[in-house]
């Protein structure tokens, strides 16, 4: 089977991740959320994965940069959706902190990521 370029990111596996364990943690927040916060979560965390996979077809490396910057400004978007969580007592302080490491982890890769694509420019 043909890998995409983007499947080979570091970054996007690290962002799929994330998006999976957004859906295990939203499940049990309450249902009045659905479509909500559980619903807004869950898709500004999938855009970070698809930004970097739509990025990728883009012909020059200034569009994939501008496609990696949208990807690391949904990544806070994410961040605000947790830290509002944990302060609705959504999620414990304990799985804040796990999710806020990865997020940190990601918008580092993010960063790096960009810096590499505008030295290409």
């Amino acid at each position: 089977m043909y890998v995409f370029s983007f499947e080979k990111l570091e970054v996007w596996k690290e962002a799929i991740q994330l998006s999976k364990d957004i859906y295990k943690v939203t499940s049990v927040f309450p249902s009045e959320e659905k479509f909500g916060l559980i619903s807004q979560i869950r898709r500004a965390t999938n855009s970070i994965a698809a930004n970097l996979a739509e990025g990728t077809s883009r012909i020059t490396n200034k569009d994939k940069a501008h496609f990696t910057t949208i990807a690391f400004s949904t990544t806070m978007e994410v961040l605000n959706h947790l830290i509002l969580s944990k302060e609705l007592e959504f999620i414990s302080e304990e799985k804040y902190l796990k999710l806020r490491e990865k997020i940190y982890k990601i918008s580092n890769m993010l960063n790096s990521l960009r810096k590499a694509q505008l030295k290409k420019v």
